[in-house]
């Protein structure tokens, strides 16, 4: 078998521990003007960054941003000429001070830079503060917006938008609700499960993928259980962020893309809809996938040599025994709208195609279906 070759982006700095998002403002002590990207919540971190200059926040960001947020922190970043741009958050977050950061002085528009490879540069520092352990947007080159009109998401890829400073800090995440905590921790093991058995599967990615699905079975029922754990925590932070590696030159697969319609019509947080699609995939790709699957099912403690029934029972059972609730019904999903939504998922080639194994419309309406 011929491995394809891959080229991998990491941050240029990487710092991780408790207390640690004070090392920005020493990192960063001659920055004049800073723009923060925040929501409301991790707003209240900013004083933590130990930041110098003058600060200027944009905090408008929703669970899935859109053009439209993209546009209004455009704005105030275009008032304030930034010379260091901090995301403070979560993925959402993180997604959007990317784009800021390579958009806010350029000429390109968002539709010129859609797509890999298109950014023409970057004069502005990066810095990406992670506040919960979910998407790994920390650790990439990736950036997701939504369409409001095509109801679909725009992927901007590039490693110009590469972080010069990440920062893993697990005290950021103590305040993560346990709902948010097993539902984004389940979303960081989807992203190294996907990658670990995807078409595009590479040996160096795969170690990162083991990795992180392993901490994920180590680590994220004390961190639901208890938000203090400090070494809980900040092993579903390095599980997130081997996840976010994972995403670079392999990306994930169908697991994302059904769960991408329950985001965009749904309105479902992105790490609940893909814990609720993450075990009928796992078990869909049993087949083609045994051995991976077998990996993953033990460092899970679901069980060894599962036939796909009981693989995907106990996949759910452990999503449940998190307290995510796993039924599309319990969100307000409507069995005459999952045809749509199939044919939406189906439509995303450029993660379906990854899939170990091919899913037509059918398959993915009836996983749509079991999970109703």
């Amino acid at each position: 078998m011929t491995i394809a070759p891959i080229t991998l982006h990491q941050p240029r700095r990487l710092v991780v521990g408790a207390g640690t998002i004070a090392e920005v403002g020493t990192w960063a002590a001659d920055a004049t003007s800073v723009l923060v990207i925040a929501t409301p919540i991790t707003a209240g971190f900013i004083d933590r960054l130990k930041l110098k200059g003058h600060i200027a926040v944009f905090d408008a960001i929703p669970g899935e941003p859109d053009i439209g947020t993209l546009n209004a922190a455009l704005e105030v970043a275009r008032q304030r000429k930034p010379d260091l741009i901090v995301g403070l958050g979560g993925g959402s977050v993180l997604d959007v001070a990317k784009l800021i950061a390579v958009l806010w002085n350029s000429e390109q528009t968002l539709a010129e830079v859609a797509g890999p490879n298109r950014v023409a540069g970057r004069s502005t520092r990066l810095v990406q503060v992670a506040t919960t352990a979910g998407t790994g947007s920390e650790a990439g080159i990736r950036s997701l917006i939504t369409d409001p009109e095509k109801g679909n998401k725009i992927a901007v890829e590039s490693p110009h938008m590469i972080a010069d400073v990440a920062i893993l800090d697990p005290e950021l995440t103590y305040s993560v609700p346990p709902a948010v905590t097993a539902a984004t921790g389940v979303d960081a093991m989807a992203h190294c499960v996907e990658a670990f058995t995807n078409r595009r599967a590479h040996p160096m990615i795969d170690g990162f993928a083991r990795m992180g699905f392993r901490l994920v079975g180590k680590y994220l029922a004390r961190a639901v259980k208890d938000g203090t754990d400090t070494e809980a925590r900040e092993g579903m932070m390095l599980a997130s962020y081997y996840g976010g590696i994972c995403l670079g030159p392999v990306n994930t697969a169908a697991g994302h893309a059904i769960a991408y319609p329950l985001g965009t019509r749904l309105r479902l947080p992105h790490g609940l809809a893909n814990a609720i699609i993450f075990p009928h995939v796992l078990a869909f790709n049993q087949t083609v996938a045994s051995d991976k699957t077998a990996e993953v099912a033990q460092a899970l403690g679901l069980g060894d040599s599962l036939p796909t029934r009981e693989l995907l029972a106990a996949a759910c059972g452990f999503c449940r025994n998190l307290g995510i609730e796993m039924s599309l019904a319990a969100h307000g999903a409507k069995a005459d709208d999952l045809r749509l939504y199939a044919s939406e998922a189906h439509a995303n080639r450029r993660l379906m195609d990854n899939n170990p194994i091919d899913m037509s419309v059918e398959d993915v309406l009836a996983v749509y279906r079991a999970a109703l």
